[in-house]
């Protein structure tokens, strides 16, 4: 249990980012160069380029467990995912929407991007740096709800990934934390991942030397973990 509060409290250090952070293309405060070497932390509208109308796409969006910090850009889950489903037989292309330290309010302000890239489906993963950085869980959701009915508006399916607190943060916190994105996923009918880092945190060789953030291996296991839920949206 000591280790793991301590694992816990590193993640608090981590995913917030930090300091010595550089701006990227959309004026999001990024982790620094050393930290981030190698890792896609988020697909820019001058990068990417514009879909086709015929083609389909999803977005991975979320901070930097979906960026992918401290690994290569096709190690990171985005790019695990878009083989795996072309392995399946399927065309859709995977968009790297994730940048470290993101948070709700964050990822809100950056949804009128997320729908220029004319998503077919959205991987919605935030709201653990919300609870690392003690905000008010009431507006953890309320950023949360606003993001999903924006998407929704525009007929975007989503796949809403839980987060976990650590447990040194309390039951009452943890449980009315998690309880947001159970809430969230049955008001609006999404799928939910109930936990994104399911089999992976806190275990060795699945996470990087932070232990926190996963290695290769722990992101191809967070995608085979979901890839059950996810499969049956590319067939629609």
């Amino acid at each position: 249990m000591i280790k793991r509060a301590l694992l816990w409290g590193i993640l608090l250090l981590v995913l917030i980012g930090g300091s010595g952070c550089r701006q990227n293309s959309n004026g999001h405060s990024n982790g620094d160069s050393s930290r981030t070497a190698g890792t896609q932390e988020t697909a820019s509208p001058a990068r990417q380029s514009s879909p086709v109308d015929h083609e389909r796409v999803i977005v991975a969006f979320g901070d930097s467990l979906t960026a992918g910090l401290g690994v290569t850009e096709e190690e990171a889950y985005p790019a695990v995912l878009e083989r795996k489903i072309h392995e399946a037989g399927f065309s859709h292309r995977v968009v790297n929407a994730g940048v470290s330290g993101e948070t709700t309010a964050g990822g809100l302000r950056r949804v009128s991007w997320i729908l220029q890239n004319r998503p077919e489906i959205v991987i919605l993963e935030l709201g653990a740096n919300d609870g690392l950085r003690g905000l008010s869980l009431s507006e953890t959701k309320k950023n949360l709800t606003e993001i999903i009915e924006e998407l929704q508006r525009e007929h975007v399916r989503i796949v809403l990934a839980g987060m976990r607190m650590p447990p040194n943060y309390g039951k009452e916190y943890t449980e009315a934390f998690e309880k947001i994105f159970l809430e969230l996923a049955g008001r609006y009918r999404l799928i939910l991942i109930p936990f994104f880092l399911e089999g992976v945190a806190a275990r060795p060789g699945l996470n990087q030397a932070d232990g926190i953030h996963p290695t290769a291996l722990g992101y191809q296991k967070i995608v085979d973990n979901f890839w059950p839920q996810l499969e049956p949206l590319l067939v629609h």
